[in-house]
């Protein structure tokens, strides 16, 4: 399978009081991440909508934190589709500092076709977009 992999130095607006990232953000570096690995293939949200009139919504993400992180560690988040179904695709994701293991995650997101303000419709996921994302 393709995989992205994105560093970045965790900045003091990460951590809560004790000095320790946040949790929440996880969520945003994992969505960060996969926008990274759209770019990487030469898609991003808007090609998505203007060249298949469609998004990505999430629909389950979950994380296991197995080792904290702390203002200036440098950490690096991998990405890589770890299933393909129909209609959605499985987004894994692991979080290292150096070689310690500091979470695991994934994303569910589903295809949906934009049908109108506001309006979704789940759709197949073309297979052109796969072989895009699988290379």
């Amino acid at each position: 399978m393709s995989q992205y992999k994105h560093d970045l130095t965790i900045v003091w607006g990460d951590c809560d009081e004790a000095g320790i990232v946040f949790y929440p953000n996880f969520f945003y570096w994992f969505d960060s991440a996969y926008q990274g690995f759209l770019r990487s293939k030469g898609l991003s949200l808007r090609d998505l909508q203007s060249r298949y009139q469609a998004v990505t919504p999430l629909v389950d993400v979950g994380a296991n934190f197995r080792s904290p992180i702390t203002y200036e560690d440098v950490v690096t988040i991998e990405a890589e589709i770890g299933e393909w179904a129909e209609r959605r695709l499985r987004l894994n994701y692991t979080v290292k500092c150096g070689e310690r293991l500091v979470a695991t995650g994934h994303e569910l997101r589903a295809w949906a076709q934009v049908v109108g303000p506001g309006r979704l419709k789940g759709a197949a996921i073309p297979e052109e977009f796969k072989a895009l994302l699988s290379r």
